[in-house]
């Protein structure tokens, strides 16, 4: 499927309410009702669009530590790769995993209730021998700048 400019703003308006009606986002894109309803069927079947979720205020529910995490691996072998990730994907406080090029292999995302939770999680997973060399952790004191979706009619212009 070749997006073009109508799409590309239908996921731009929908990343930024996914509760809007059809009726509204139609208006928003000019498009009539059932010509809109059908792009988005299309994006959805298409796997443009993988669903559809709250964005949670987490400070409202309590106090939370958000650490960044360099990992690098002892070997660099596929399996080595895949038997971290199999260990990764299971911790629910890994929010965000990403292979990354430079001096380490990953960055990883933590959101834990505190220091404590952090530190017994990496201790988990490094006697776990998952093939950590290293780590080096980053406590976020403070997110001044977090959006939850991309710029897509600045990166695609059909």
């Amino acid at each position: 499927m070749k997006l073009d400019r109508i799409d590309i703003k239908i996921l731009h308006v929908l990343q930024q309410n996914g509760r809007m009606t059809n009726v509204e986002l139609s208006e928003v894109v000019n498009l009539s009702p059932s010509p809109c309803l059908m792009r988005v069927k299309k994006l959805q079947s298409e796997g443009y669009i993988e669903g559809y979720s709250a964005q949670i205020n987490v400070s409202k529910l309590g106090q939370t530590l958000t650490v960044f995490t360099e990992i690098t691996l002892k070997n660099h072998r596929q399996i080595d790769f895949a038997r971290f990730l199999a260990a990764i994907e299971k911790v629910d406080q890994v929010i965000e995993c990403h292979l990354v090029s430079g001096g380490y292999d990953y960055l990883l995302k933590f959101v834990t209730a505190g220091i404590g939770e952090y530190q017994t999680i990496m201790e988990r997973l490094t006697d776990m021998d998952v093939g950590i060399d290293k780590y080096f952790s980053f406590v976020v004191l403070k997110s001044p700048v977090v959006k939850g979706r991309l710029p897509l009619t600045n990166l695609f212009r059909p």
